[in-house]
Formats: C-alpha cells, sequence, structure tokens
C-alpha cells in the first residue's frame, strides 16, 4: 500500500515539479486568494500541446489542491520536500530501476512513519494470560458499570468541550520551499 503511494508522489512531484514558481499571489487577508499561471507553467516547460497535462491543470482537483497548497506559509510534507529538493534525484533515477525501487522503498517507510510516528506503541502486545489463569480464586468479577454516572459524566464532558475552544494540530507552519524554477527541466 505505502510502495504504491510512494509511486504515485513521485509521480504528481514529477508532473507538477516547478508549479511554485507559476503561482501569484493576489490577496493575503482575510483569506488568500492564489492564481495559477497555466499557461506560464506548460510554457516554461514546452508542453503547451500536452493534452492530458492542460486537462489536470483545468481540472477541479488542481483547483483544490493551489487553493491548499498555494500560500507561501504553511505546514510542510513530503511532497513539498519532494518537488523541492528531489527533482534533481528523480531525473537521475529514471534510467536506474533498482535505484528508483530503493528510492521507492524511503519513501513507502517515510510514509509509514508519518502515520505511525510510535511504531512501539501502535503494534503493543498483550500477553497471554498463564495456564490456569481462569481457575484462580483471587480474581475479582468485573464491576458492573452505573449507567446514571456514565450519563452524568458524558454529560459534564460535552458541557466542558462545548465551552472550550476548537483544538488544533500542532503542526509547525513554515515557508514553503520553491524548489527549482521549471526553465531548468526544458532541456532534459
Amino acid at each position: 500500500d505505502k510502495e504504491v503511494r510512494a509511486i504515485f508522489l513521485r509521480l504528481f512531484a514529477q508532473l507538477f515539479q516547478g508549479y511554485r514558481s507559476c503561482l501569484q499571489l493576489i490577496r493575503i487577508h482575510a483569506e488568500p486568494v492564489i492564481h495559477f499561471h497555466k499557461a506560464a507553467f506548460l510554457g516554461q516547460r514546452g508542453l503547451i500541446e500536452n493534452d492530458f497535462l492542460t486537462k489536470v491543470l483545468n481540472g477541479m482537483a488542481f483547483a483544490g489542491f493551489v487553493s491548499e497548497r498555494g500560500p507561501p506559509f504553511r505546514t510542510c510534507d513530503l511532497f513539498d520536500e519532494l518537488v523541492a529538493f528531489e527533482v534533481e534525484r528523480i531525473k537521475a533515477e529514471e534510467g536506474n530501476p533498482p535505484k528508483m525501487i530503493k528510492h521507492v522503498r524511503e519513501l513507502a517507510e517515510q510514509l509509514f512513519k508519518n502515520e505511525n510516528p510510535n511504531p512501539h506503541m501502535a503494534f503493543q502486545k498483550v500477553p497471554r494470560p498463564t495456564e490456569g489463569s481462569h481457575l484462580r480464586v483471587h480474581v475479582l468479577p468485573f464491576p458492573r458499570i452505573n449507567e446514571g454516572r456514565v450519563q452524568e459524566l458524558l454529560h459534564e464532558g460535552l458541557a466542558r468541550s462545548q465551552g472550550a475552544p476548537p483544538a488544533s494540530r500542532g503542526d509547525k507552519k513554515c515557508v514553503v520551499p520553491a524548489g527549482p524554477p521549471v526553465g531548468m527541466f526544458i532541456g532534459a
């Protein structure tokens, strides 16, 4: 699963390499408005006649991509690093399948670590009960649950959560790296 996702991550990094150089920030407040210059992007890459890429850039998914990933100051992720720093590596690996597979596996491992930051916690093993443990007399039966008390606790929790400010993720925002300019990839 992660290796397939890594392959698509590489594909989209290659497909959209240099996209940040064609973004124009029109307005910052109240909400950023970002414009993507499709003609400039296609022209700089020499792909004006490419129907597939033109249709991708005209699609709603790409418009969402630009609005989500366009702001210059936001939380960065693996895709941003690939587009900014790994484009030359991806290009060099095109003729070398073993290196490409190695890179895909590295990316898959990073994707796995992103989803499971504490792997020892995610796969915690519960010890198997010892033989004859069910026959022990000193084991107390599981207590019955007081339904009234459970309802009280639920109401208290709801009251507290409605008055509390919304929880936010602890992601660190940073300046998104622009990566190499689009013109670098024309000759390749």
